[in-house]
């Protein structure tokens, strides 16, 4: 099968590029990058040598990739962007998995909330948001646009919807604190994202109304069956990949942590990419950086009957690209571990 990454040279369209190149049932036959289009895929990517293919960038003109004869694209563009390439490969019958925010959230006024006008409201209804260890299989039956969730919401999505479906935790009170790697921002050269300015140094950033925070509402209701409203605390830390969250929520009435791990255990007891570690485990994003795996833990405080629930994960594998990559495994029916770590 032939395949396409527009937006090829950003943090997560070279993690595409490498998973691609090495993935054993697909053809990576084109990569678009306006800014390097006729430049070799491994000047522009030293780290590709011997492996390239002889790819070169090509221009990201939507209308010519939508009469090219691949198969499926991702759209590793920022969000706005991807929308106009989604509408044009669409109409032209490809398979699209979109990792931007354009069709991650099915309500077009809480898009609008978050990140202004939608460039293509009409193909809302018909996308699929998919994260694979949570989301129905029934999804592969008439997908032609997929989702790929967001990396922040990737590490609350996993570990709080088992337990909230099974009504071991209350619905209010809910406070996350994530820390994100640098290249979460994109490849951009910002003041804020210099190496002095980032280098043992902290902070909090988009308090009350981060971009992700849609996203993760909308689908704790979707899931759950109910609405739940989060504190979302985003963090940017000195490191360049990884993201550790951290879940504090009130136990429901006489819940255990026994429980707690029953409905993670039956959620996940077939998730090749989720690893359940023992209460009190220490997680740390060193130990999940270049795989597509999330680890989840979790401890009860019986001091302030709070649950504690921590997850880590790569956000440019299981935050984006891996699991772009899980994705298209599970739609074309290929294993789902293919190509990926």
């Amino acid at each position: 099968m032939k395949v396409g990454i527009v937006g090829a040279s950003g943090y997560s369209g070279e993690v595409l590029v490498k998973l691609l190149l090495g993935h054993p049932q697909v053809t990576l036959a084109a990569v678009t990058s306006r800014t390097h289009a006729g430049k070799a895929l491994a000047s522009v990517m030293p780290a590709v040598r011997g492996i390239d293919r002889g790819l070169k960038f090509i221009d990201s003109d939507p209308a010519a990739l939508a009469a090219s004869d691949l198969d499926l694209f991702f759209l590793a563009l920022p969000h706005g962007a991807a929308a106009t390439y989604a509408k044009a490969l669409v109409a032209g019958g490809k398979r699209v998995i979109d990792l931007s925010a354009d069709f991650r959230i099915a309500d077009l006024a809480t898009y609008r909330k978050y990140y202004g006008e939608h460039h293509a409201p009409e193909l809302l209804p018909s996308a699929r948001f998919v994260l694979p260890e949570l989301t129905a299989p029934s999804w592969k039956k008439d997908a032609q646009l997929v989702a790929a969730p967001g990396c922040y919401p990737t590490s609350v999505l996993v570990p709080l919807v088992p337990p909230l479906r099974a009504g071991l935790v209350s619905r209010e009170h809910i406070v996350v604190n994530s820390y994100s790697g640098v290249s979460g921002a994109g490849r951009k050269v910002e003041e804020g994202y210099l190496y002095v300015e980032r280098a043992e140094s902290t902070k909090a950033y988009g308090l009350v109304k981060h971009r992700h925070l849609g996203e993760i509402e909308e689908q704790l209701a979707l899931h759950t069956g109910a609405t739940t409203i989060i504190q979302f605390n985003p963090h940017l830390a000195p490191m360049r990949r990884g993201i550790a969250t951290t879940i504090t929520v009130p136990a429901a009435k006489g819940a255990t942590i026994e429980q707690l791990y029953a409905s993670w255990n039956a959620a996940y007891a077939n998730a090749a990419f989720v690893q359940v570690l023992p209460t009190g485990e220490t997680l740390e994003t060193a130990h999940v950086v270049g795989t597509n795996r999330i680890d989840i833990s979790a401890v009860l405080d019986p001091r302030t009957g709070n649950f504690i629930l921590t997850s880590t994960e790569d956000n440019l594998m299981k935050g984006a690209s891996g699991q772009a990559v899980q994705i298209m495994n599970l739609w074309c029916g290929f294993p789902e571990t293919a190509g990926l770590v």
